[in-house]
């Protein structure tokens, strides 16, 4: 019998005794882990692709004590080599080695993680030995880390970020067979030049079009408008589309000497709304501020004045949209204001975006160029 679904069937006692590593941080205190690396396989195949995991943590490498429970988890509680154990058959594809970059769930995904992970990737891909990476990570931010390494990867190699929905231990668990899909795709010559991709239930999306948009469903990531990038069918790679914003090599935006990242807030339009949260924003430094906005970006009197103020103090104010899908239409009178729209970028996508966008300019008009071509 193979071995590549014994993990997600194991009962909690042997999961305690055989798969958690002894030691190991998990949550917030593992963003400052130094990295562990697992070395390649011991039989190298010159014939077969080079390919690096990174692991940060999240519900792929997650386990509870019931195999039957999806929601109640600890996320990040396995490390990198007791996933690449548990799909041998990776091996068949690549020659695959193993990196722990962090371990915690992804609401703990922060800058100092981002730009550490971005940097080790430019290192890696600047290499000849190595061919492609995939990172595993939560799901709940995996869009906002996937897209920023969209912007900031100097390198047409393949770069995959894979996830789950269900953690190691339960009975159905995703995260083997995701593991193994975004492994095959970056080990496919035709994903190169395709910018960083997000690799869930069978589908291959561009993290430029790609979101979560259910709670625990499996089928969660979707990319409603744009359509998906392809598909793996079997043991096949097929792609269907090409991402037309620039990405990756075509991008201005370079992380390799940055330690930190501009401060910006998002702050959500519902009625009722006051202009104290913008007030609270620019007193706490934020040099922008991204407004999910209700319909087309819209903002309440309030928080326009809000804004306004904000904006007259040199802050960014990017128009977002709460509605989930749609492009933000741009206004005459936007930049004057200091404001920009986010065209169909979602408002957490938009962050990303207007961040590395601040450590370039704080010219508005440069600022919405951005956003219409990235």
């Amino acid at each position: 019998m193979r071995k590549l679904f014994f993990i997600p069937v194991l009962t909690a006692g042997l999961l305690a005794s055989t798969l958690l590593p002894t030691g190991g941080l998990t949550g917030t205190a593992a963003a400052a882990m130094e990295v562990t690396a697992v070395p390649a396989q011991s039989e190298v195949n010159p014939a077969l692709p080079n390919v690096v995991i990174l692991a940060t943590g999240g519900t792929i490498a997650g386990s509870s004590s019931s195999n039957t429970d999806t929601t109640g988890y600890k996320a990040g509680a396995l490390g990198v080599e007791t996933l690449i154990n548990a799909v041998p058959e990776m091996k068949m594809l690549a020659n695959v080695s193993g990196e722990q970059v962090a371990n915690v769930g992804s609401p703990n995904i922060n800058n100092t993680i981002l730009l550490q992970m971005a940097q080790r990737i430019n290192e890696l891909l600047a290499s000849e030995d190595v061919d492609g990476i995939v990172i595993t990570h939560g799901t709940d931010t995996l869009e906002e880390t996937a897209y920023f390494l969209n912007l900031v990867v100097k390198s047409d190699k393949p770069v995959v970020v894979v996830g789950s929905m269900r953690p190691a231990t339960a009975i159905s668990a995703d995260g083997p067979f995701n593991l193994y899909n975004a492994v095959k795709v970056v080990s496919t010559p035709e994903a190169q030049g395709k910018g960083v991709m997000i690799m869930l239930n069978d589908r291959i999306g561009s993290a430029r079009y790609i979101t979560k948009t259910n709670t625990t469903a499996v089928d969660t990531f979707k990319s409603v408008e744009q359509g998906y990038l392809g598909a793996v069918v079997g043991d096949k790679v097929l792609f269907y589309n090409e991402p037309t914003r620039k990405h990756t090599t075509e991008s201005v935006f370079d992380i390799s000497g940055l330690t930190e990242l501009p401060q910006v807030d998002i702050l959500y339009e519902y009625q009722n709304n006051g202009r104290y949260l913008y007030d609270a924003a620019a007193a706490a430094g934020a040099q922008g501020i991204v407004v999910a906005g209700s319909g087309n970006g819209s903002m309440s009197s309030a928080s326009s004045e809000g804004a306004e103020d904000a904006g007259e103090k040199g802050i960014i104010i990017a128009r977002s949209t709460r509605v989930g899908s749609g492009t933000v239409s741009s206004s005459s009178s936007d930049l004057a204001r200091n404001f920009v729209s986010t065209d169909s970028l979602n408002p957490q996508k938009a962050r990303i975006l207007l961040m590395l966008a601040l450590t370039k300019t704080k010219d508005a008009a440069q600022i919405q160029s951005y956003f219409n071509e990235y």
